[in-house]
């Protein structure tokens, strides 16, 4: 129980420090340069962001917990290291996307994120369908959010 426990408190870690990666970068690279960007139509409003992302990182250290629980390290190992890889790749969008101000190279990266995602997804399945059903939020928004930086990179 207590390794357990630990293993969802090391989970909820890893996501939130990433969030607050991301959270950081976003903020140091936001400024004037992100409010002068023209934005579709259907660009949600800024407050959006905070929610929701915080909801997938909650989802996602949960889905990373089942299978780490389930699969221990030995088992479970590619899994959580496709994982750990989109993870990184998730905090590092926010770093080329508004610390670098490269929206072309912000498509590029999140389009690595979401393969990631994807493999990570289809690499939880066979060890825990539910910590894969966890990951289909994520997707989803990233799969939104892949869109909104093409769209943001073809409009400026």
């Amino acid at each position: 129980m207590a390794a357990s426990i630990l293993r969802l408190i090391i989970s909820l870690i890893l996501c939130f420090a990433a969030a607050s990666v991301g959270g950081l970068f976003t903020q140091t690279g936001k400024g004037t340069w992100y409010r002068t960007l023209q934005q579709p139509e259907w660009a949600p409003p800024d407050w959006v962001f905070g929610p929701v992302w915080s909801t997938l990182y909650l989802l996602m250290a949960v889905s990373l917990w089942l299978v780490w629980k389930r699969a221990k390290w030995s088992k479970g190992k590619a899994a959580i290291v496709l994982f750990l890889v989109q993870l990184v790749l998730n905090a590092a969008w926010s770093a080329v996307f508004f610390a670098a101000h490269a929206p072309g190279w912000a498509f590029v990266e999140i389009s690595a994120l979401w393969l990631a995602i994807v493999a990570t997804i289809a690499a939880f399945w066979s060890i825990s369908q539910a910590a894969a059903w966890l990951m289909i939020p994520y997707l989803a928004w990233v799969s939104f959010a892949l869109v909104l930086n093409f769209e943001i990179w073809r409009l400026n």
